[in-house]
């Protein structure tokens, strides 16, 4: 039977109730009365940023956290009013977007921070920002070893206000590297005592992630980051011994059988002839491909859920277009349900499930599915 459906039934379905859930799950498990930022950056590791950021902000959340000004400005224009800090802080020429959206820009660099310091004070302003500290993960941030002279050099910017100092665990989910996570607390406490010392009183002092902030009490600051946490996505980060709080993914990705075919034994299937049938086979077309995010290296490996049965991808992912083998559901039919991500009548596919299958993680499965997958909202 031809789709009933007008559009593409190729879908994102979030349930907003769910990320609620995990908020107060993690905020219980944590500390209800510390300060929590949603990080909602890269479209809320794809979930929808504008949308989630608003149950957010209606739970009680007190910041957001984004990676770039642009993401702050969606924010902003979706109607979300709380703190809005740009973690990835901002380009030269941002200034006045920085200000006329009320965001707080991260500073670790003291050409970014004259910029900013010089448009403060043609605008007869005052600016509140946060200073990244690199005690570790070698990214971006101030080097511990440089953080008294730059504290120094902040305090020549008279229109700069410290009003917070944070830092980023490199690997907070692995027990392994606990001695080097406690070397981070560690470095970051010496570094909020250097600033005070210069004459910098921060409000926010933020060192965790939602690994960090589940696993390492004595980094939670009075701040604390939720990501992952937030959208159901720690199964495949934190080490399965790991007491946590109970999270729930919030994510499902579903479409249709679009087509059936029957392919006797012995033919080859999609590009590159990768796999060929064993047996007289049932062939299932899925509109959904590595265009939408679904990635083509879980060609010939992954599965998705019809009708409570585990079925195999068979054959490359295309653009478009997914093969799945249907030949032992017996009444598979045109316009099943296809879950790619989620849980249906007994089978469950996660974005660890599938992260794992092609050696990635499951926030990187997320944040790939593209804008040309609508995202449907819900909740009660």
């Amino acid at each position: 039977m031809p789709f009933q459906s007008r559009m593409r039934p190729t879908e994102a379905l979030i349930d907003l109730d769910v990320l609620a859930f995990n908020f107060n799950s993690s905020k219980q498990f944590i500390g209800s009365k510390l300060k929590y930022m949603a990080v909602v950056k890269a479209d809320a590791y794809g979930h929808g940023a504008p949308e989630c950021a608003l149950r957010l902000e209606a739970e009680g959340v007190d910041w957001f956290g984004v990676a770039i000004p642009e993401e702050g400005v969606e924010l902003r224009q979706a109607g979300v009013t709380r703190p809005i800090l740009c973690l990835g802080s901002f380009w030269p020429g941002q200034e006045e977007l920085i200000v006329e959206h009320h965001l707080t820009p991260v500073i670790f660099d003291e050409h970014i921070a004259d910029l900013l310091n010089k448009y403060a004070a043609s605008a007869g302003i005052d600016i509140d920002i946060h200073v990244k500290i690199d005690t570790g993960m070698g990214r971006v941030g101030v080097r511990y070893e440089r953080a008294a002279e730059f504290a120094a050099t902040l305090k020549r910017f008279e229109n700069l206000h410290v009003n917070g100092l944070m830092t980023h665990f490199a690997s907070a989910e692995n027990p392994a590297e606990d001695a080097f996570t406690q070397q981070q607390v560690q470095r970051f406490n010496s570094v909020v005592e250097q600033f005070r010392d210069a004459g910098h009183s921060p409000e926010w002092v933020d060192l965790a992630n939602s690994p960090g902030a589940i696993r390492y009490p004595d980094s939670r600051g009075n701040l604390i980051r939720l990501g992952g946490a937030l959208y159901g996505l720690l199964d495949d980060i934190l080490a399965p011994e790991t007491k946590g709080p109970e999270l729930k993914p919030v994510l499902s990705l579903r479409s249709e059988i679009a087509h059936i075919k029957q392919i006797t034994a012995g033919k080859s299937l999609g590009y590159g002839r990768t796999f060929f049938t064993k047996r007289d086979s049932l062939i299932a077309l899925v509109p959904v491909g590595y265009a939408d995010g679904y990635p083509r290296n879980d060609s010939d490996r992954g599965h998705v859920c019809i009708k409570g049965h585990a079925s195999p991808v068979v054959g490359r992912i295309s653009m478009d277009w997914t093969l799945i083998d249907v030949t032992d559901i017996a009444d598979a039919a045109v316009g099943d349900e296809v879950l790619l991500i989620g849980s249906s009548n007994g089978c469950s596919i996660t974005a660890a499930d599938i992260a794992k299958e092609i050696d990635t993680i499951g926030y990187e499965i997320t944040c790939g599915i593209s804008p040309r997958v609508p995202r449907i909202f819900k909740e009660k």
